[in-house]
Protein backbone atom coordinates (compact mmCIF):
# COMPACT_ATOMS: atom_id res chain seq x y z
CA UNK A 1 0.00 0.00 0.00
CA UNK A 2 1.18 3.50 -0.82
CA UNK A 3 2.17 5.68 2.11
CA UNK A 4 3.02 9.34 2.37
CA UNK A 5 6.23 10.11 4.25
CA UNK A 6 6.84 13.70 5.30
CA UNK A 7 10.31 15.10 5.95
CA UNK A 8 8.71 17.32 8.58
CA UNK A 9 11.61 19.51 9.67
CA UNK A 10 10.45 22.92 8.49
CA UNK A 11 7.57 21.52 6.41
CA UNK A 12 4.60 23.93 6.17
CA UNK A 13 2.17 21.43 4.60
CA UNK A 14 1.89 18.71 7.25
CA UNK A 15 -1.76 19.47 8.02
CA UNK A 16 -2.73 19.83 4.34
CA UNK A 17 -1.11 16.48 3.58
CA UNK A 18 -2.93 14.66 6.37
CA UNK A 19 -6.25 16.22 5.37
CA UNK A 20 -5.97 15.09 1.73
CA UNK A 21 -4.58 11.65 2.53
CA UNK A 22 -7.48 10.91 4.89
CA UNK A 23 -9.93 11.20 2.00
CA UNK A 24 -7.87 8.64 0.04
CA UNK A 25 -7.35 6.33 3.03
CA UNK A 26 -3.58 6.69 2.64
CA UNK A 27 -1.41 6.44 5.78
CA UNK A 28 0.83 9.38 6.61
CA UNK A 29 4.15 9.14 8.43
CA UNK A 30 5.73 12.25 9.88
CA UNK A 31 9.50 11.92 10.30
CA UNK A 32 11.21 14.57 12.42
CA UNK A 33 14.05 15.05 14.86
CA UNK A 34 13.92 15.84 18.56
CA UNK A 35 14.26 19.58 17.85
CA UNK A 36 11.19 19.65 15.56
CA UNK A 37 8.82 17.13 17.12
CA UNK A 38 5.52 17.26 15.20
CA UNK A 39 2.56 15.12 16.18
CA UNK A 40 -0.85 15.19 14.53
CA UNK A 41 -4.00 13.11 14.72
CA UNK A 42 -4.27 10.95 11.63
CA UNK A 43 -0.53 10.42 11.20
CA UNK A 44 2.21 8.26 12.67
CA UNK A 45 5.10 10.32 14.03
CA UNK A 46 8.62 8.94 14.09
CA UNK A 47 11.22 10.97 16.01
CA UNK A 48 14.96 10.58 15.46
CA UNK A 49 18.05 11.98 17.14
CA UNK A 50 18.93 15.53 16.27
CA UNK A 51 21.80 15.58 13.83
CA UNK A 52 22.80 16.33 10.28
CA UNK A 53 20.63 14.30 7.91
CA UNK A 54 19.44 11.87 10.61
CA UNK A 55 15.82 12.21 9.48
CA UNK A 56 16.81 12.03 5.81
CA UNK A 57 18.60 8.71 6.25
CA UNK A 58 15.81 7.32 8.41
CA UNK A 59 13.28 8.26 5.75
CA UNK A 60 15.23 6.86 2.81
CA UNK A 61 15.74 3.60 4.70
CA UNK A 62 11.96 3.27 5.13
CA UNK A 63 10.70 4.44 1.75
CA UNK A 64 9.32 1.88 -0.68
CA UNK A 65 8.58 2.04 -4.41
CA UNK A 66 5.43 4.07 -5.13
CA UNK A 67 5.44 5.77 -1.73
CA UNK A 68 5.02 9.53 -1.85
CA UNK A 69 7.63 11.65 -0.09
CA UNK A 70 7.16 15.31 0.79
CA UNK A 71 10.47 17.15 1.18
CA UNK A 72 12.18 20.35 0.21
CA UNK A 73 15.60 18.67 0.36
CA UNK A 74 16.97 17.96 -3.13
CA UNK A 75 19.49 15.42 -1.83
CA UNK A 76 16.77 13.45 -0.06
CA UNK A 77 14.57 13.73 -3.14
CA UNK A 78 17.36 12.21 -5.23
CA UNK A 79 17.76 9.25 -2.89
CA UNK A 80 14.00 8.65 -2.80
CA UNK A 81 13.73 8.81 -6.58
CA UNK A 82 16.46 6.16 -6.75
CA UNK A 83 14.25 4.00 -4.52
CA UNK A 84 11.39 4.55 -7.05
CA UNK A 85 9.32 6.74 -4.74
CA UNK A 86 7.32 9.68 -5.99
CA UNK A 87 8.58 12.92 -4.50
CA UNK A 88 7.24 16.46 -4.28
CA UNK A 89 8.07 19.63 -2.44
CA UNK A 90 5.86 21.90 -0.34
CA UNK A 91 5.17 24.19 -3.31
CA UNK A 92 3.84 21.45 -5.60
CA UNK A 93 6.97 20.71 -7.62
CA UNK A 94 7.08 17.02 -8.44
CA UNK A 95 10.70 15.92 -8.54
CA UNK A 96 11.67 13.65 -11.41
CA UNK A 97 14.65 12.35 -13.34
CA UNK A 98 13.99 15.21 -15.76
CA UNK A 99 14.45 18.03 -13.23
CA UNK A 100 16.53 16.75 -10.30
CA UNK A 101 19.94 17.32 -11.93
CA UNK A 102 19.19 20.99 -12.59
CA UNK A 103 17.90 21.42 -9.03
CA UNK A 104 21.03 19.83 -7.57
CA UNK A 105 23.17 22.07 -9.78
CA UNK A 106 21.31 25.14 -8.49
CA UNK A 107 21.81 23.96 -4.89
CA UNK A 108 25.55 23.56 -5.53
CA UNK A 109 25.76 27.06 -7.03
CA UNK A 110 23.88 28.54 -4.05
CA UNK A 111 26.26 26.83 -1.61
CA UNK A 112 29.20 28.29 -3.53
CA UNK A 113 27.68 31.77 -3.15
CA UNK A 114 27.17 31.22 0.57
CA UNK A 115 30.79 30.16 1.01
CA UNK A 116 31.79 33.33 -0.84
CA UNK A 117 29.84 35.42 1.69
CA UNK A 118 26.85 36.19 -0.50
CA UNK A 119 23.68 35.53 1.45
CA UNK A 120 20.43 35.26 -0.53
CA UNK A 121 17.16 36.56 0.86
CA UNK A 122 15.14 34.13 2.88
CA UNK A 123 11.92 32.65 1.54
CA UNK A 124 8.90 34.90 1.12
CA UNK A 125 5.78 34.41 3.23
CA UNK A 126 3.82 31.31 2.19
CA UNK A 127 0.91 32.03 -0.16
CA UNK A 128 -2.44 30.37 -0.80
CA UNK A 129 -1.23 29.79 -4.38
CA UNK A 130 1.61 27.64 -3.04
CA UNK A 131 -0.85 25.66 -0.92
CA UNK A 132 -3.13 25.19 -3.94
CA UNK A 133 -0.22 24.03 -6.13
CA UNK A 134 0.84 21.56 -3.45
CA UNK A 135 -2.69 20.19 -3.10
CA UNK A 136 -3.02 19.76 -6.88
CA UNK A 137 0.31 17.92 -7.11
CA UNK A 138 -0.40 15.68 -4.12
CA UNK A 139 -3.88 14.86 -5.44
CA UNK A 140 -2.35 14.03 -8.84
CA UNK A 141 0.14 11.64 -7.23
CA UNK A 142 -2.49 10.03 -5.00
CA UNK A 143 -4.83 9.47 -7.95
CA UNK A 144 -2.04 8.13 -10.17
CA UNK A 145 -1.48 4.38 -10.40
CA UNK A 146 2.23 4.76 -11.32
Amino acid sequence: MTRVLIDADGCPVVDLTIHICRSYGIPVWILCDTAHRIERDGAKTMVFDKGTDSVDFALVNRVRPKDIVVTQDYGLATMCLARRARVLNQNGLIYSADNIDALLQRRWQNKRLLRAGKHPKGPARRTTEQDDAFLRALTELLASKD
